[in-house]
């Protein structure tokens, strides 16, 4: 993790320029002038099972993410959430936040922190972003004290934050599951007990947002993954060779299928390749809830879409392959292929 006194810089956009260690390589950076819209992304409405399904096929197939709306999840609990993690961001001062910080030696180890990557050399370009990563399923991984106390319904929030989230999660797996045909519980149970993490990511403003990326191209390792984002705006999709922007919607929840689901379905269904741009004149905060397999899940196509065109892997092993060697788009996913 970067110095105090360097993340506080950053944090408060007091930077004239762009330090030497996030600026991205010519063929990475982002062509923020000629990027196109993803307007077009679909919106599933979650009132009514039938259109559903089949709007979530098209979706899959087409796109590997999408939104829901009518999802069931308060939509003062979305605002609420988006509000506590601008806070803890923008209010906090940097000596409360370090009393967080989690070890930048373990993936996806629960605290405060700004660099991604294992063992990230001198020479690995950093994401121009602070997060803040929660544990928050199953219960026995779920200890809030080592969540921030303000402001003091931050814990609270949280808490019933992933509960929501993991109960749309688990609806929309039966739902994906059941579009292709299959019954309802096929995928969950492929994945088994869902780990659950909740990741707030805070971009600040970055005076040179053509040279950098807030979060470099990747698709996420686990099942599924619920995002929000503020108004703001920063997320892109890869589509058609060509890099899109997700427009924000407050209200509506985005679905990101992700690797395992891929994997699962036996690539019918494929995961999202994304990443997130920087903006000059504000601050971006969005919500990830990430739903995985356990460490020691053992994840496969699933035996009525055969033959199979992905290699069995280890969940665990393919996190640490993750990490330590960096997502570059879809590379890791790709190498399980026959």
């Amino acid at each position: 993790m970067e110095t105090a006194s360097r993340v506080e810089l950053i944090v408060k956009g007091n930077l004239p320029e762009v330090p030497s260690q996030y600026i991205q390589p010519p063929e990475a950076r982002p062509h923020l002038h000629n990027s196109g819209d993803a307007a077009s992304i679909p919106t599933v409405d979650l009132s009514s099972s039938d259109p559903a399904r089949e709007a979530i096929s098209d979706a899959c197939r087409n796109w590997g993410a999408f939104h829901v709306i009518n999802h069931g999840v308060p939509i003062h609990l979305l605002d609420r959430m988006r509000s506590l993690g601008l806070s803890f961001f923008q209010d906090s001062p940097m000596e409360e936040k370090l009393r967080y910080a989690c070890d930048s030696t373990s993936a996806a180890s629960e605290g405060y922190g700004s660099r991604m990557l294992l063992g990230a050399k001198d020479d690995v370009v950093l994401d121009w972003r602070d997060y803040f990563d929660h544990h928050t399923f199953p219960l026995s991984r779920r200890n809030s004290s080592r969540w921030p106390i303000h402001p003091p319904d931050y814990r609270q929030v949280v808490e019933e934050y992933g509960d929501e989230m993991k109960k749309l999660a688990q609806m929309l797996l039966g739902l994906i599951s059941e579009s292709l045909g299959l019954p309802c519980s096929s995928i969950e149970e492929a994945v088994g007990e869902i780990y659950q993490n909740i990741t707030v990511s805070y971009y600040p403003p970055c005076p040179q947002p053509e040279l950098t990326l807030g979060l470099q191209s990747h698709s996420d390792m686990g099942a599924i993954t619920l995002l929000i984002q503020d108004d703001v705006g920063g997320l892109q999709l890869y589509k058609d060779a060509q890099w899109l922007t997700v427009p924000p919607n407050s209200h509506a929840i985005l679905v990101l299928i992700a690797d395992q689901t891929e994997i699962i379905t036996n690539g019918i269904y494929k995961s999202a390749q994304h990443r997130a741009v920087t903006n000059a004149n504000r601050a971006r905060l969005s919500v990830a809830t990430f739903h995985d397999p356990s460490k020691t899940a053992r994840i496969a196509p699933v035996s009525q879409l055969s033959p199979p065109s992905y290699k069995e892997v280890v969940y665990g092993q393919y996190v640490s392959s993750w990490y330590s060697k960096g997502p570059e788009g879809k590379r890791n996913l790709d190498a399980l292929l026959y």
